[in-house]
């Protein structure tokens, strides 16, 4: 049975699936799902936008009970995260009338601590959680089940002393569920330290090409920013995120498309918390159709309707790949990730192509024929996007023809 029906979910539960226009579970909830109702841990290696929120989320809302205190915690890298997150259990637990709070730092301390009182389900950063816990303001002494969303974002961003002070003061006797874009040895070894035999469950490896098309240009570095803004005038789009793996580039990208006519908006992690909120509203309502961004910036960023990634920059590391690319195609949408690459790229491309190999087909599509586009100046695109160097052609030597990588 491929429908929602197959995990016998209470009646409430159900209602608030089928309210939200969800029939057909996705790789992850299908096969993770049936072991989190069955109280085990929990290991899944799943991109962002993949359905790993129901798949835990479930466990959560069917477990947790009325008026007995803190029962279910959910770590996340970030407060929007940590905010999409509460929304998503708040509304699929609707009938059941659970008191789910998010805590996170950048606010107001106070209001935090009067909730916890009579939280049942608490999602929070790792920083202002282990804050509560030094002043004493929260309890974790009942906490049954214990999630860690985005495990690998927490270690990148060094919470993983926190963690383990997090962890080791909630009850041993518990159900705990990693959820990770990635599995890399950090996060090996906190299965091995604090699960009890855990199902492991990957939905990263079951990418459909029918429904996430993925394509590179291979592009002198005089033209990139010319073939970025051609793209950006001539396919058809709806919202759209570009990648930059620094805040100058970031900054170069988005400039240079305002002079060029187009609306786009930026955020990078300069950007004080005030003026990111308010360029991701605009970006996830519609006013403006282009979100130019840094890893970093993005982090725990969930935005329907992404239909186009374009990666300006390559990522340094192959999971920032996968956070990326986990952005569109969700929910059975279709996306498309287009990949930049010039002389500068190639060496983190070829670090992507050995990582996935088995996994992606990444197809390399021919430069068309740009006109120049004026750039905003800088030391920095003087140095870099005006340098004139030729490109390393090692992802060019079959000439103008498409082909694929796996």
């Amino acid at each position: 049975m491929d429908t929602f029906e197959r995990f016998k979910f209470s009646v409430d539960l159900s209602k608030a699936i089928g309210k939200a226009g969800l029939s057909k579970p996705t790789y992850i909830q299908e096969h993770s799902i049936p072991h989190v109702l069955e109280g085990k841990d929990v290991v899944g290696e799943s991109s962002t936008g993949s359905g790993k929120t129901l798949a835990f989320g479930c466990g959560i809302i069917e477990k947790t009970l009325r008026n007995q205190g803190l029962q279910a915690l959910v770590l996340t890298p970030t407060r929007e995260l940590a905010e999409q997150v509460k929304n998503a259990i708040c509304q699929f637990s609707e009938g059941k009338g659970l008191k789910i709070i998010a805590i996170y730092g950048g606010v107001s301390i106070s209001p935090q601590i009067s909730a916890l009182r009579t939280a049942e389900v608490v999602i929070a950063t790792p920083g202002r959680l282990k804050d509560h816990l030094q002043r004493g303001t929260i309890n974790l002494s009942r906490v049954s089940i214990l999630v860690l969303d985005e495990a690998d974002r927490m270690l990148d961003m060094g919470f993983i002393d926190d963690i383990e002070m997090i962890i080791k003061s909630c009850p041993k006797k518990r159900q705990t569920m990693f959820f990770s874009a990635t599995i890399p040895p950090e996060i090996d070894k906190l299965t091995r330290k604090h699960m009890n035999n855990p199902i492991k469950v990957s939905g990263v490896k079951h990418v459909d090409p029918k429904k996430l098309k993925q394509v590179y240009y291979d592009v002198q570095r005089g033209m990139k920013f010319s073939l970025l803004l051609h793209l950006l005038e001539n396919e058809t789009s709806s919202l759209v995120m570009v990648f930059c793996n620094t805040r100058r580039s970031t900054e170069m990208v988005v400039d240079s498309l305002k002079m060029n006519k187009m609306d786009a908006i930026a955020i990078h992690g300069g950007f004080a918390q005030n003026k990111r909120t308010k360029a991701i509203e605009s970006f996830s309502k519609g006013k403006v159709g282009v979100l130019v961004c840094t890893d970093v910036a993005a982090r725990g960023l969930h935005i329907s309707g992404i239909s186009h990634i374009y990666n300006y920059d390559i990522p340094i590391t192959p999971v920032d790949y996968v956070h990326r690319i986990g952005r569109t195609a969700r929910a059975g949408e279709e996306g498309i990730v287009v990949n930049l690459l010039c002389d500068y790229d190639h060496d983190n491309f070829s670090r992507l192509l050995r990582e996935y190999k088995s996994i992606f087909i990444i197809e390399k599509i021919a430069v068309p024929t740009v006109k120049r586009a004026p750039i905003k100046q800088s030391q920095n695109t003087q140095r870099g996007e005006w340098s004139g160097r030729k490109p390393n052609n090692r992802f060019a030597h079959r000439g103008n023809r498409s082909h694929q990588h796996r």
